[in-house]
C-alpha cells in the first residue's frame, strides 16, 4: 500500500477532534477511522495504536509552540515587552490550536517523563529569561518574585480559559461564542497589565 500524506493528515486531524472531545481513555480507533471516513484497517497501516498517534499530535504541537516562545525569551526587546509578547504569542498559538493544553494535561498527568523529553528535545532553554528576571529584581525594575513563579503564573493566566471553555461560554458569557472569542483577544491585554501592574516597581 503507498503512503499518503493527504490520507495521513486527515487521519490527525480526525484524531484530534476525537481526543477533544472524548479525552485519551475514552477514545476509540474506530471513532478515529469513522471520523476520518476509511476503515480501520487503513488506520491501522498508517498508525499502528492509539498511543502513537496521540505522541504525534503532541510533538506537532511542542514543535510549534516552543521556537516560538524562545523568539521571544530571546529576543532584545525590554522586559515588559517581551512578558506582552509572550502572553500574545502564547495564545494566539492556543486560540489556533485549542486540543494542546487538553493534549499536555493529559500527558502530565499520565506520562511526564516523556513530556520532559519531548520538551528537552525540542530545544527550548528558559534559562535566559530566568536570569533576564534576575537582573530585572536587581536593578529593581520589578518586585523580588521567583523567576520560577513568575513564568507559572504567566502561563497560567493564558491558559485556563482554554481549559475552562465551557464554564466561561456558556456560564459567565450565557452561551455566547462570538463574545468567548472577542474575550480571548482582549485576554491578550488583561494579562499583560495583570502580570505587569503586579510586578512593576
Amino acid at each position: 500500500m503507498k503512503y499518503n500524506k493527504d490520507t495521513s493528515e486527515k487521519i490527525l486531524t480526525a484524531a484530534i477532534t476525537v481526543f477533544e472531545e472524548k479525552g485519551f481513555s475514552g477514545t476509540r480507533m474506530q471513532e478515529i477511522a469513522d471520523k476520518a471516513n476509511i476503515n480501520k484497517a487503513l488506520l491501522h497501516y498508517y498508525y499502528k495504536s492509539k498511543d502513537k498517534l496521540f505522541e504525534i499530535i503532541l510533538i506537532r504541537a511542542i514543535q510549534l509552540l516552543m521556537p516560538k516562545l524562545a523568539m521571544v525569551f530571546n529576543s532584545e526587546d525590554n522586559f515588559f515587552k517581551k512578558i506582552e509578547n509572550f502572553v500574545s504569542v502564547y495564545i494566539d498559538i492556543l486560540s489556533e490550536h485549542p486540543h494542546i493544553p487538553a493534549f499536555v494535561s493529559h500527558e502530565i498527568n499520565t506520562n511526564p517523563k516523556r513530556l520532559l523529553k519531548f520538551i528537552e528535545n525540542s530545544g527550548v532553554n528558559i534559562t535566559p529569561f530566568i536570569q533576564t528576571i534576575k537582573q530585572e529584581i536587581e536593578k529593581k525594575t520589578i518586585i523580588d518574585i521567583e523567576p520560577e513563579q513568575l513564568i507559572v503564573n504567566t502561563i497560567s493566566l493564558c491558559i485556563f480559559p482554554f481549559i475552562a471553555k465551557p464554564i466561561i461560554t456558556n456560564i459567565i458569557l450565557k452561551d455566547n461564542k462570538k463574545k468567548y472569542t472577542e474575550f480571548i483577544e482582549s485576554r491578550k491585554k488583561e494579562v499583560s497589565r495583570f502580570i505587569i501592574n503586579a510586578i512593576k516597581n
